[in-house]
């Protein structure tokens, strides 16, 4: 999907209200699996972290290397494990369930509630912010993106607010899990280089939708969140 025109300051600037700026909420990712019996605490603090409002973006990313157990997670998704294993690369170490990354920059065990809200707060801290917007045009969605320093891919995301499963068989077998926000779709939409610009797409998969801007090491420069009834919450990071 390629970039059309760029959108003017002026009418970026009036999408990106002062109620906007004041939400710049931090990404957190978790990768997780319906087979990891270590995971269901860690989808509990994404559970809790995604009714806490606007100031954290949760994420959970189902991946698929442990479908080869005798429980195959229906959530799993082959661009999940690349993401978790991309991260790796770039932040040392193995990938693992349940694992946490915030804002692209910072791993560590997603169950681990003083350390991942902590690493929050430090992430809130830092700047600069790149405005970004999204909103649903018909069966579409627009992707607005302000100017700014550096280069960036636009992610699109689709997901789910909410998912309770019964887990039948493998290390979970016999519980219920209640799970938040898990990603049906990742989509690159292209990049971006610094200046304002809007990019279109098809909705993708889920119920809800989000757009990361994320640069090449990692970093994620901004990031905003449509919600199920098509409400906006735009943000600066």
């Amino acid at each position: 999907m390629r970039p059309v025109v760029p959108v003017a300051l002026a009418l970026l600037g009036a999408a990106l209200g002062p109620a906007a700026a004041a939400e710049r909420p931090v990404v957190v990712e978790l990768f997780t699996s319906q087979s990891c019996s270590s995971c269901p605490p860690a989808e509990a603090l994404i559970g809790r972290l995604a009714h806490e409002g606007g100031a954290v973006l949760p994420l959970a990313f189902h991946v698929t290397y442990w479908n080869h157990l005798n429980w195959r997670d229906p959530y799993a998704l082959t661009e999940a494990t690349a993401r978790q294993d991309a991260y790796a690369a770039r932040l040392g170490g193995p990938s693992y369930t349940p694992q946490a990354v915030i804002d692209g920059t910072v791993g560590l065990v997603g169950s681990d509630e003083a350390a991942l809200r902590d690493a929050v707060a430090r992430a809130r801290a830092a700047g600069p912010a790149i405005p970004v917007a999204l909103a649903r045009q018909g069966d579409r969605l627009d992707v607005r993106v302000g100017p700014g320093t550096g280069a960036a891919r636009v992610l699109l995301v689709g997901f789910d607010p909410s998912h309770t499963t019964r887990v039948l068989r493998g290390e979970n077998a016999g519980r219920t899990l209640e799970q938040a926000n898990v990603v049906r779709a990742i989509h690159d939409l292209g990049r971006w280089s610094g200046g304002a610009a809007t990019f279109a797409a098809a909705r993708p998969a889920g119920d809800a939708a989000a757009v990361l801007l994320q640069a090449e090491d990692g970093r994620i420069l901004g990031a905003a969140r449509l919600d199920q009834d098509g409400s906006r919450r735009e943000a600066l990071r």
